[in-house]
């Protein structure tokens, strides 16, 4: 893994106090430095545990742990991340099908008790100079807090951000990229170079990635949809060889760690600005093992189902007004079988809103009230949570999330009623539920 040099400019950002820098230190096995600021063989984070595994031991929370590691050794990596999708993970098991090499596994350990605290994946592709790039998925295993802690980090402090997006309604991904705007505007965002890949059709996506641009100081880009995996590696390629022409301006190509593309990308819409030319890479000294993609699964199709007015009907539920993520579960299993909006994500919906639907019917039969699935609706602070069972789909429960300040809850809850029936009748047909 590649590092950058020490002038980056690095401000803020999850930044601790210095009094306990040295302890921390220890606790987090960070390697040293060469007295010329290069990095040793073997420098990463973590330690070893095998050809797959590094673990991590930290004293206080990961995100934290992960924000000094990465100031410390500065890397140059791709961060990958999901919008209502999860298209980063099947990349990541794509390259390694096809290049044989494995994904690896970051573990966050807590000191003394060994429990872990968060996962990420990562795999290392070989580059032209015989090195190898980075890329990380963002889809951390960890609980919401540190997940979304440490999926921000990764994205914030990546030299090439790459965000898969799925299809969202134009609200959701309003919301979703309000907080990056906010923390690129107080310096708290280092990467400036992000490409957007949507999935699907949306004339929204370039609008709010125009909007991110023009309001901070990131190169964000928009692709054309993208659903094969040569064309997301070949962006991914382009981005990253510009990224380091750039930044070593004068330098031989030969000496950089530039991807070796196998496919041209698509030409931009013309409503985007198209990415700056890629520098094609210098012949190599040795040869390269070229990434075949032809192994790799296809990112964005969708998954095989055999409910499609299911999907129909959850696909119109996230493009209600205030709709930022509902999930269709099996409440005896607690296992989501259907998903659409973006975050919460499909298991946190099914896995909680299993456990509230369990603690409340439970509530009812100790009352003597009957154990029927409970139509429920709970106010937070900003969000309205909705429980309910799945129309013509028994021992199915229906989460749903809302945002107060753009949702009316009792119009949500009459179109929902509206769509129930059109679900009910196509679930007998076996065709798609339309509504008026």
């Amino acid at each position: 893994m590649s590092t950058r040099p020490d002038s980056r400019h690095r401000t803020g950002f999850g930044s601790l106090p210095s009094k306990g820098w040295e302890s921390t230190r220890v606790q987090t096995q960070i390697a040293p430095r060469h007295a010329t600021g290069g990095a040793s063989a073997d420098q990463d984070i973590g330690q070893a545990v095998d050809d797959r595994t590094r673990e991590l031991f930290v004293a206080f929370d990961p995100a934290e742990a992960m924000v000094q590691q990465l100031d410390h050794l500065r890397p140059d990596y791709v961060a990958l991340h999901d919008l209502g999708t999860t298209a980063s993970r099947k990349l990541l098991a794509g390259i390694a099908a096809a290049s044989q090499r494995p994904v690896q596994r970051l573990l966050f350990r807590r000191a003394g008790g060994g429990t872990t605290l968060a996962t990420i994946e990562f795999i290392d592709c070989v580059a032209t100079n015989r090195k190898t790039v980075r890329l990380y998925s963002t889809a951390v295993e960890a609980d919401t807090v540190v997940r979304q802690a440490m999926s921000r980090v990764l994205l914030a402090r990546s030299s090439v951000g790459a965000v898969f997006v799925g299809d969202l309604p134009a609200h959701a991904l309003t919301t979703a990229l309000e907080p990056w705007r906010e923390a690129a505007l107080r310096s708290d965002w280092p990467c400036r170079r992000m490409v957007f890949l949507p999935l699907g059709p949306g004339a929204a996506l370039y609008d709010e990635v125009a909007r991110l641009r023009n309001l901070t100081r990131i190169e964000a880009t928009t692709t054309q949809p993208v659903t094969r995996p040569a064309e997301v590696w070949a962006h991914l390629c382009t981005a990253w060889n510009t990224m380091q022409t750039q930044n070593h301006p004068g330098v031989d190509p030969a000496t950089l760690p530039l991807l070796p593309t196998a496919e041209a990308p698509a030409t931009p819409q013309a409503s985007v600005p198209a990415a700056p030319p890629r520098v094609p890479a210098a012949a190599p000294t040795a040869p390269v093992p070229q990434v075949q993609l032809t192994p790799m699964p296809l990112v964005g199709a969708p998954a095989p189902t055999a409910d499609e007015p299911l999907e129909h009907y959850l696909h119109q539920l996230s493009n209600l007004a205030g709709v930022l993520s509902v999930c269709a579960f099996d409440m005896a299993s607690g296992r989501p079988v259907g998903h659409a909006g973006a975050r919460p994500g499909p298991d946190e919906l099914s896995r909680h809103g299993s456990s509230i639907v369990n603690v409340i019917m439970s509530a009812s039969r100790i009352l003597g009230l009957g154990a029927a699935v409970p139509d429920t609706s709970i106010t937070l602070g900003q969000h309205h949570l909705v429980l309910r069972a799945l129309p013509g789909h028994p021992g199915m429960a229906l989460h749903m999330v809302l945002d107060k300040t753009s949702a009316t809850l009792a119009l949500v809850m009459l179109q929902l009623r509206r769509m129930d029936e059109a679900l009910l009748a196509a679930s007998r047909s076996g065709s798609t539920p339309r509504t008026g």
